[in-house]
C-alpha cells in the first residue's frame, strides 16, 4: 500500500460502545476526501472488545492500521504510540474515539493546512459536560496561560491536524511525562486555531477519571511552567522577610516597654506555618525528582502487543525500535 496523504491517530480504551458509529462516520469521511487516508486505531489495553473490533476491521480493510499496547498505558501515551507509526506524506488527524470531536473537520483543518500552516488546533466554543467540569477545565487553561513560559491556547485540547514533520518532531521528544498540547505549542511554527462546539460523547462514559486529569494537569504544570520551583524560593525569602520583621519588632519591644511578646499560641502558629511551608516544598521538589526518576530509567513509553497493517497480523514480543532514546 502507497503512503497516505494522511494518517488519522485514535485512541480507543473500552469503546466497544461506540466503536460502529465512530467507523461508521471515518468510512464516509474517507470515501467523500479528496486524499488518501489512513486510519490508525490504538488501544490501549482495553478490557472489553475493542481491540477484537479493531483486528477484525484492520484485516478486512487495508485503511485501518490497528495497534494493540499490552496494558493500559494511558491517553497521551496511546496517542504517542499512534503517532510512532504514521507514515503520512502530508499531515496527521488527531481525535478521541468518542465522537465529541467530529472527524468530518479534517475538511477545514485541511484547508489552513494548504494555506502553510503546519499546526491547526480546535479551541472548544462550548462543552457538554457538568459544571464542575467545565468550571475546572476552564480554570485550568487560564492557569497555564499565566504560569506557562511558552503560549498554550486557551480551550484547547490533543484534537488538531498537524503536519508530518511536526508530527515527527513531537516523535523525537523525550517526555515520559507526556502533555501533547503542550508539546504541540512548544515546537512553534505556524499554527492556528478554528473554532467548533463540542458534541456530546455518543455512547459510553468518560475514561478520564478524576484522578487522571489531575495527573494529566500536574504534567501541564511540572513540564511547561518555572512557576512551582519558583514559588519555593519565594516563600523560602518571604519566611525569612518575615522572621527579620519579627525579630525587629521583639527587640524595639524589649527596648521600649522593657517586656518581650509571650504566648504558647503564637509559637505554635509559626511553628504550624513553617513546618507546613517546608512540607509544601518538599512536595514540589518531589514532583521533579519523581519525573527525573522515570526519566533517568530509559524504559520505553510503551510496549506493543499486536500490530495489524494491510491486513498483516504481526505479535510483538517487546517494542525495542520505539525506546525512550528514540521518542
Amino acid at each position: 500500500m502507497l503512503a497516505p496523504a494522511i494518517n488519522i491517530v485514535i485512541p480507543l480504551y473500552n469503546e466497544e460502545e461506540v466503536f460502529e458509529k465512530l467507523i461508521s462516520r471515518l468510512t464516509t469521511l474517507m470515501d467523500s476526501f479528496q486524499k488518501t487516508i489512513e486510519v490508525i486505531l490504538v488501544d490501549d489495553g482495553s478490557s472489553d472488545r475493542t481491540a477484537e473490533l479493531m483486528t477484525d476491521l484492520a484485516m478486512n480493510d487495508q485503511r485501518f492500521q490497528s495497534v494493540i499496547l499490552s496494558r493500559n498505558f494511558g491517553h497521551q501515551i496511546a496517542l504517542s504510540a499512534g503517532l510512532q507509526q504514521i507514515t503520512a506524506t502530508e499531515a496527521v488527524f488527531i481525535i478521541d474515539a468518542d465522537l465529541q470531536d467530529p472527524p468530518e473537520l479534517l475538511g477545514e483543518f485541511y484547508e489552513y493546512y494548504k494555506q502553510g500552516y503546519d499546526v491547526v488546533y480546535a479551541v472548544r466554543k462550548n462543552r457538554k459536560e457538568n459544571f464542575l467540569k467545565k468550571f475546572a477545565y476552564k480554570s485550568f487553561y487560564r492557569l497555564m496561560d499565566k504560569i506557562s513560559y511558552i503560549h498554550i491556547p486557551l480551550d484547547t485540547g490533543d484534537f488538531s491536524l498537524i503536519s508530518a514533520r511536526v508530527a515527527h518532531l513531537m516523535n523525537e521528544m523525550p517526555e515520559q511525562s507526556r502533555f501533547l498540547r503542550g508539546m504541540r505549542s512548544w515546537l512553534g511554527f505556524k499554527q492556528i486555531g478554528v473554532e467548533y462546539n463540542r458534541e456530546e460523547r455518543q455512547s459510553g462514559e468518560s475514561k478520564y477519571t478524576l484522578r487522571k486529569l489531575f495527573q494529566l494537569a500536574f504534567n501541564g504544570v511540572f513540564n511547561f511552567s518555572e512557576l512551582p520551583i519558583k514559588l519555593i524560593t519565594n516563600l523560602g525569602l518571604l519566611t525569612v522577610f518575615s522572621s527579620i520583621c519579627y525579630f525587629l519588632y521583639v527587640v524595639a519591644k524589649k527596648l521600649i516597654y522593657g517586656n518581650v511578646p509571650e504566648g504558647f499560641t503564637g509559637l505554635l502558629f509559626v511553628l504550624v506555618l513553617f513546618g507546613g511551608i517546608q512540607l509544601l516544598s518538599l512536595g514540589l521538589i518531589g514532583e521533579y525528582v519523581l519525573r527525573i526518576f522515570f526519566q533517568v530509567k530509559q524504559r520505553p513509553l510503551f510496549v506493543i502487543k499486536e500490530t495489524i497493517k494491510d491486513k498483516e497480523r504481526k505479535t510483538t514480543g517487546f517494542n525495542l525500535e520505539h525506546s525512550a532514546n528514540e521518542i
